[in-house]
């Protein structure tokens, strides 16, 4: 029986995956490095310590992540600031509809708490969630298993009784490690056939997702 919905948050609540690769792009066009909107979608909701060395093995021991990383944040800080964020279709269906079942959702996001605050809450969701947890509060990023693992056990749910909605190959590969039912809504790219085999579920947009819980529950 579904108990929990565990949310991922850019490129599935709010379109950020563009912007992110954008501003991936230029700053490390920047630093010297011809890094291409192929590279950014290899290190989508991958953390530090694997995007590290999968950068280094394309551009060199001379890329310097988080000096690339900080230069990215500080432009794309400041075009939100300016120009906002988007929600994905059907998020507020969605949220609506859990809003009335007994279901726990938690939002599980590489994104760091400070930022995630700020994104939900420019877009008036933040305070559906009974749980955030966020990179910085966990050991070993997607796609390792720990940020499902720590949702789920913070909204005092197994794994298997949760669904985990992800748009990307990383994290699908994280909540279907962590025992989770993983959901895909692709938002720059359909699933591979190594990410299309762990999938519970394929939906065009959130909305999409509630018939799946409906059948759950």
């Amino acid at each position: 029986m579904l108990k929990g919905v565990i949310f991922d948050m850019d490129g599935l609540m709010i379109d950020t995956e563009c912007i992110l690769q954008f501003f991936w792009c230029k700053a490390a066009n920047q630093f010297g490095f011809p890094m291409t909107k192929e590279h950014v979608l290899g290190i989508r909701s991958l953390a530090a310590k694997y995007a590290i060395p999968h950068l280094k093995a394309i551009f060199g021991d001379d890329f310097d992540y988080y000096a690339v990383r900080q230069r990215r944040i500080e432009m794309m800080n400041d075009y939100i600031a300016k120009n906002g964020i988007a929600k994905k279709p059907g998020l507020d269906e969605l949220l609506d509809f859990l809003n009335t079942t007994n279901i726990k959702i938690a939002v599980a996001t590489a994104t760091d708490y400070n930022r995630t605050k700020m994104y939900l809450e420019s877009i008036g969701v933040f305070e559906y969630f009974d749980e955030i947890i966020c990179g910085d509060m966990i050991e070993n990023g997607k796609p390792a298993p720990d940020i499902y693992l720590k949702a789920s056990s913070q909204l005092e749910l197994k794994p298997e009784e949760c669904i985990a909605l992800e748009d990307s190959p990383n994290g699908i590969l994280s909540a279907y490690n962590a025992g989770c039912m993983p959901v895909m809504v692709p938002d720059l790219s359909l699933p591979d056939k190594d990410t299309a085999k762990l999938l519970y579920a394929e939906c065009k947009t959130l909305s999409d997702v509630i018939p799946i819980i409906e059948n759950l529950i």
